[in-house]
C-alpha cells in the first residue's frame, strides 16, 4: 500500500456490524485520489471486527481500543495513525459518494482552505430522502466562518444547522494547532473540534453539492438528549472559551448559543418533572426559565399529552407551536457513535 495516501478516512465503530461494509466501501470506492481507511473498533460487542477483518484491501486498517473511549477517543486514536495528507470524518453508519474526496480536496487547494464541508443527503428511518441544505444556499457561502458556525449551532431555531457537516481537514494544520476531538463529550465533540478550527484561524472552504449521506437509524445515541450530556456541551464550551479568544461576531454567537443550551437544561429538567408529576417542581423549573414551557409546544408534547394534562394551566397562553429539529433536547446535535 502506498505509505502516504493523499486522504485517511477515520471510521470510529461501535456495534456497527449492520452498517460498516456500507461505510467501508464507499471509502474504498473513491476515484481520482488515494486513500486508506482506518476503523478504530470501541470495544464493540457484535461483529464488528470480524467484518472489518475480512477485508483484504490493503488499504483498510483496524484498530482495536482496550477500552471504550466514545466517539471522541475512537477518533483521536485514528487521528494518531493517520498517515494521509487530508483527515476525512466518516460515520460506521453512513457512506460518501465515490468522488467526493477528489472535489473536496481540490475545492479546499483552489481556496487555500485547511477545512472544507459539503452538503448532506439525508435517509431517513422512513420517507423520502431529502437534501440536508439548499445548494443555492450554500453557494453564497464561499466559505464557513466561526460567526456563522457558531450561530447556526443556536439550539431550537433550524431543523437542521451546519454542525451536521462532516468536515475533511488539512492533517498537517491539525497537527500544527493540537487539535483533537473532546472525549469528555458523549455528543457535539464534531462541533467543537470545527469551531476550535476555525478560531485557530483555519480557513474552510464550502463545496455546495452533496456527497456525504447521512443515514438516521434507531438507537443511534444522538436520538435522545440528556442531562448529563447538556452538562458536558456546557462544560466543554466553556472551556472553548477560555482557548480562544473570538472578536465581537463570534461572542454574540456564542451568547445566543449558550443561552439555547440553557434553555434545553431548564427543558430537560422540566420534561423529567413532569413525567414524575412533580407540579412544585415544574412550576418551579418554569418560573426560572419561562422558555422551557414554551418549548413544550413542540411535537415532544405529542408523547406527552397525558402526563402534562394536569399542568396545562401553567402553560403561557398565545404561545405558537415550534418546529422540533435534532438539536433539541429531544435530539443531539450530532449523530455520534461510540
Amino acid at each position: 500500500m502506498e505509505q502516504h495516501p493523499q486522504a485517511t478516512f477515520i471510521v470510529a465503530a461501535f456495534k456497527a456490524q449492520d452498517t460498516i461494509e456500507r461505510a467501508i466501501d464507499s471509502a474504498l470506492a473513491q476515484t481520482g485520489v488515494s486513500i486508506e481507511v482506518v476503523v478504530i473498533d470501541d470495544c464493540s460487542p457484535d461483529d464488528t471486527v470480524e467484518i472489518v477483518n475480512a477485508y483484504t484491501d490493503p488499504r483498510v486498517r483496524l484498530i482495536r481500543l482496550e477500552k471504550n473511549r466514545g466517539p471522541g477517543g475512537a477518533r483521536n486514536a485514528g487521528l494518531a495513525a493517520a498517515r494521509g495528507d487530508w483527515i476525512v470524518i466518516l460515520d460506521s453508519d453512513d457512506a460518501v459518494s465515490p468522488d467526493r474526496t477528489a472535489r473536496m480536496i481540490a475545492r479546499a487547494t483552489g481556496a487555500g482552505a485547511q477545512i472544507v464541508v459539503d452538503n448532506v443527503d439525508v435517509i431517513p428511518l422512513d420517507g423520502e430522502p431529502r437534501r440536508m441544505f439548499e445548494d443555492a444556499q450554500l453557494s453564497k457561502l464561499d466559505t464557513l466562518t466561526l460567526p456563522i458556525f457558531i450561530g447556526s449551532n443556536v439550539l431550537f431555531q433550524s431543523e437542521h444547522n451546519y454542525g451536521y457537516m462532516k468536515p475533511i481537514f488539512e492533517r498537517r494544520f491539525l497537527e500544527e494547532h493540537a487539535l483533537r476531538f473532546d472525549e469528555s463529550l458523549p455528543i457535539g465533540e464534531d462541533y467543537l473540534l470545527l469551531a476550535s478550527a476555525l478560531a485557530k484561524g483555519g480557513r474552510c472552504a464550502v463545496e455546495p453539492s452533496a456527497g456525504y449521506t447521512y443515514y438516521i437509524r434507531s438507537g443511534s445515541i444522538s436520538r435522545v438528549l440528556k442531562l448529563h450530556q447538556v452538562d458536558a456541551m456546557l462544560a466543554a464550551d466553556a472551556e472553548f472559551l477560555k482557548n480562544h479568544r473570538l472578536d465581537a461576531a463570534s461572542m454574540a454567537a456564542q451568547e445566543r448559543r449558550h443561552r439555547s443550551i440553557e434553555d434545553a437544561r431548564s427543558f430537560i429538567i422540566l420534561v423529567d418533572q413532569i413525567k414524575a408529576r412533580s407540579l412544585s417542581g415544574a412550576v418551579k423549573t418554569a418560573w426560572k426559565n419561562p422558555a422551557a414551557i414554551r418549548h413544550l409546544r413542540m411535537p415532544i408534547a405529542v408523547r406527552l399529552r397525558r402526563l402534562m394534562a394536569p399542568f396545562n394551566a401553567i402553560r403561557p397562553f398565545g404561545t405558537q407551536p415550534k418546529t422540533m429539529n435534532r438539536t433539541t433536547p429531544g435530539n443531539s446535535p450530532h449523530k455520534s457513535k461510540g
